[in-house]
């Protein structure tokens, strides 16, 4: 049986302390009974000074008069390579009911060719004789066109880009071979079970929403995608305000604004920005459940899922430490009945917290897979976990987790 829950919670009892937490500073030289686990090195460290790990070199933008915005970021140790991304503001989310599928067709169809590098195989040519590495992926909200290359060629990777982009040709071959390609990916993803919960999952937290379908869109959807849609998504979608051309490494910023002003000419400047494309259909959460029933399947693949936050709330980063918090249960927490179940071996074959963060909302909870037998339990101790989590979480939980989101954020 796979299953998928999404109930509400009393999420306004975590948040508030969860902020309190956050801004957290251990005085144990203070403390007349000073953790002992804060001043020595043990499984729970102490809580240090992170400012170290977050120095990173400044960011630095520049927002072109079409409203394109360049971001760039240098790294003084990185002499050679550098990263180029394109990050454009259309996904699953942007799409209708007849057209959902869409964006994650474009991404595939976008290295078959353009009309300066007719075919695949010059433009795989050119990219491997850089000794480069190009590659895309689509999300909900995001396409993210990128290469990896030496320092030197972020001229050329950037031309590449834009080309792929602006002047895509979409030979009917390649789109006969991408349609069989996306359909036996869709087989692929129905047999992983974690897919399907949290796609059942979207669709119920997210019920008659955009944000509820699938990337890839359904069958027939793919089967009757044709060029004309491809051409209209990208004058649709693919507009300078909804874009973002990014460079880190060896890179100089006033070179790569030149070089993007001189590249990316082709893109429509219609000034509607993806926050109020967003504003005008905001996604709403719904608590419900969904069960899907397959009793030939030995366990049961089980998430619970909470109104979360978007990216830009102040509530994300307490929610980044619950997950931590919740990440390291199988230690084997004293302090939890559900981590206490979890080490026995006998509640979760295995279990991860996630939290997922759109621009308007977001998802927030627990994925398990389980026997059976063990769901009612397991349901009720995840709930008694959260109630933990609002009233007594302790000291050293908290030093533990924000070392992993600090550590988390410096490794990026």
């Amino acid at each position: 049986m796979a299953a998928a829950a999404i109930t509400r919670s009393k999420r306004g009892l975590a948040l508030p302390y969860l902020r309190r937490l956050l801004h957290y500073a251990p005085a144990a030289a203070a403390s007349p009974t000073p953790n002992r686990f804060l001043r020595h090195a043990s499984p729970v460290p102490r809580d240090p000074d992170h400012t170290p790990f977050l120095r990173l070199p400044a960011a630095r933008v520049t927002t072109l008069p079409t409203g394109l915005r360049v971001v760039t970021q240098a790294y003084p140790a990185a002499t050679r390579v550098a990263s180029v991304g394109v990050w454009v503001d259309a996904g699953s989310r942007f799409e209708l009911p007849g057209t959902n599928g869409t964006a994650h067709f474009l991404e595939h169809m976008a290295f078959k060719g353009t009309t300066r590098r007719p075919n695949a195989a010059a433009l795989e040519v050119e990219i491997e004789n850089m000794g480069a590495r190009l590659n895309a992926y689509t999300s909900r909200e995001q396409t993210t066109y990128f290469a990896d290359v030496q320092g030197r060629d972020v001229p050329v990777a950037l031309d590449v880009l834009s080309d792929i982009l602006q002047y895509p040709c979409f030979p009917a071959n390649a789109l006969r071979r991408e349609r069989g390609v996306i359909l036996r990916e869709m087989e692929e993803v129905e047999g992983m079970m974690d897919e399907v919960i949290f796609d059942h999952l979207h669709a119920a937290a997210f019920q008659g929403h955009p944000l509820g379908d699938t990337i890839l869109g359904p069958e027939e959807n793919i089967r009757s995608i044709s060029k004309k849609d491809l051409e209209q998504y990208i004058t649709t979608h693919y507009t300078c305000p909804r874009m973002v051309v990014s460079a880190a490494g060896a890179v100089n910023h006033d070179e790569v604004v030149d070089q993007v002003r001189d590249f990316f000419t082709g893109f429509s400047t219609d000034p509607t920005t993806v926050d109020q494309l967003v504003e005008a259909n905001p996604a709403v959460f719904t608590g419900s459940e969904v069960r899907v029933e397959k009793p030939e399947m030995p366990l049961t693949h089980f998430a619970v899922a909470f109104k979360g936050s978007s990216w830009a709330d102040p509530s994300s980063i307490p929610l980044m430490l619950i997950c931590c918090i919740r990440l390291i249960l199988s230690i084997g927490n004293a302090r939890s009945a559900l981590a206490r179940g979890i080490s026995n071996g006998n509640l979760a074959e295995s279990m991860i917290a996630f939290n997922t963060n759109y621009r308007d909302i977001g998802l927030f909870g627990i994925y398990a897979i389980a026997q059976p037998e063990s769901l009612y339990e397991l349901s009720q101790l995840i709930m008694q976990e959260f109630r933990r989590l609002a009233f007594e979480v302790s000291e050293t939980e908290v030093a533990r987790a924000r070392n992993q989101v600090a550590y988390s954020f410096s490794s990026c």
